[in-house]
């Protein structure tokens, strides 16, 4: 059974538009050589529009064809796409490359500690003396490479993951704490998951998911990260 790819080559607001986008790509099987050509040139036109700016349809497509059988759309694509289609902007100078690569193979639980070892180096720790946050460390992290591991999580979760998703729903329950981990699934039944087994290492997480805190330092780390400039508009 074909797909009409025709309702890929505009990029929506509506989320029902967007689900149904989102729909389509993942009824393309990997070995299906021409729906696939068919995606890459919609893919392509797609990007190449004036003010481009990604989205997680657009990181779906990336995944989609990147991860395919087909060797010539895989070169197509990282010919296309060399950095990736979301801007690795760092004020430090930071390789993002190696967290954009493990969110699009679906390596959650390698990209989480990767986002905790970049966090921690941002802010200027020597991970000789420690590997972990404290809460006056956050505002060290400057707001482009928090807005860049951002908007890598999102993009390449269908926007289900990320640090600002995950300060949305702290304001949608009224920043109480306990609601939050019950929403993001952090505690079951009160009871908070135990690292790592307990957690979802896939895209079926619940929204906010990931990446991961720790909670056994308290909730000042998260609490700085939802109060970073990086999300002022």
């Amino acid at each position: 059974m074909r797909v009409h790819l025709s309702e890929l080559k505009e990029h929506s607001s509506s989320k029902s538009a967007i689900n149904k986008q989102i729909e389509i790509i993942e009824t393309i099987h990997n070995n299906d050589a021409l729906q696939l050509r068919n995606l890459a040139e919609i893919f392509r036109n797609r990007i190449s529009k004036p003010k481009y700016i990604s989205n997680y349809v657009d990181g779906l497509i990336y995944e989609k064809l990147l991860n395919s059988q087909d060797s010539e759309i895989i070169q197509f694509t990282s010919t296309l796409c060399p950095q990736g289609i979301v801007p690795l902007k760092s004020e430090k100078r930071m390789n993002y490359q190696d967290l954009q690569r493990l969110l699009v193979q679906n390596d959650l639980m390698a990209a989480d500690k990767l986002t905790q070892q970049k966090l921690v180096k941002l802010a200027g720790i020597d991970e000789q003396s420690r590997n972990w946050l404290y809460f006056t460390d956050v505002n060290k992290i400057p707001v482009q490479d928090l807005q860049t591991i951002d908007q890598l999580w999102n993009v390449h979760s269908k926007g289900k993951f990320g640090f600002f998703v995950q300060r949305q729903i702290w304001l949608t329950v009224e920043k109480d704490w306990e609601k939050l981990w019950h929403k993001i699934g952090w505690e079951v039944n009160r009871v908070p998951c135990r690292y790592p087994d307990e957690f979802q290492w896939n895209s079926n997480g619940p929204r906010g998911h990931l990446p991961l805190c720790n909670q056994l330092r308290g909730v000042q780390v998260l609490s700085a990260l939802f109060s970073h400039k990086a999300w002022e508009k």
